[in-house]
């Protein structure tokens, strides 16, 4: 036991300095190429032409798998912190576009498939698992939070009535618009778009237009007709 704990210690400080040191190297001064290179020692997988600029953070890059021709810029933060169970996967061609927090708490899996644009400050964030399928436009500042806090109990404080980790799966070709919410227990269907700034609370069929707080389904993109609102 005190072997393993003493080889989990050396990982998480071998991690600590190796991301702190590289994630400054400017991307200018070939930067992205020796954080290709070192990095991976510490994650998971990195696959081949992969550009990491300067100022991204990983936390626990044990769990972190990233596929051919990724690009994440500046200011992305990707912590997959305290779970030897959690992943965290980008598929090939995958963009995470400045600022993009993802998080994966506790056993959780957060996958975004091949092509997917992940736009400027969007949040991803568990316990519950998170799946963003082939292609898809994730537009500037959308939170994706695959948890809810329970709040039955008026007796006691909301803190530590716990969460509910139903998973958010967004599937294939999908576009969300700036500033959408999605909440937990939620299946966006393929092919459908989802307006600016609406808060998709349920399923939303494939091939949907969804608009307004919350989501509402107002046509399909398969029939030419708008659908009744009520």
């Amino acid at each position: 036991m005190n072997s393993r704990i003493f080889f989990l210690n050396w990982k998480r400080l071998q991690e600590s300095l190796l991301t702190n040191l590289l994630r400054n190297i400017p991307t200018k001064a070939v930067g992205s190429n020796i954080r290709n290179l070192l990095y991976r020692t510490i994650f998971a997988h990195i696959g081949s032409s992969v550009y990491i600029e300067d100022g991204v953070k990983f936390i626990n890059t044990s769990c972190i798998e990233v596929g051919n021709g990724v690009y994440i810029l500046q200011g992305v933060s990707i912590n997959a912190t305290g779970d030897p169970n959690n992943r965290v996967y980008l598929g090939n061609k995958v963009t995470l576009e400045h600022g993009v927090d993802i998080r994966a708490l506790k056993d959780t899996c957060i996958y975004i498939d091949e092509g997917t644009f992940i736009g400027p400050y969007v949040c991803l964030a568990g316990p519950g698992n998170i799946k963003i399928g082939k292609r898809c436009l994730i537009a500037a500042h959308i939170g994706i939070f695959a948890n809810n806090h329970i709040f039955d109990d008026p007796t006691q404080d909301i803190e530590d009535q716990g969460v509910t980790r139903q998973g958010i799966k967004i599937e294939d070709n999908c576009w969300l618009g700036h500033g959408v919410t999605v909440l937990d227990g939620v299946t966006i269907g393929k092919g459908s778009v989802i307006g600016a700034g609406a808060v998709v609370t349920k399923d939303i069929p494939p091939f949907s237009v969804a608009v307004g707080v919350p989501a509402k389904v107002i046509k399909s993109r398969q029939e030419k007709e708008v659908l009744n609102l009520n």
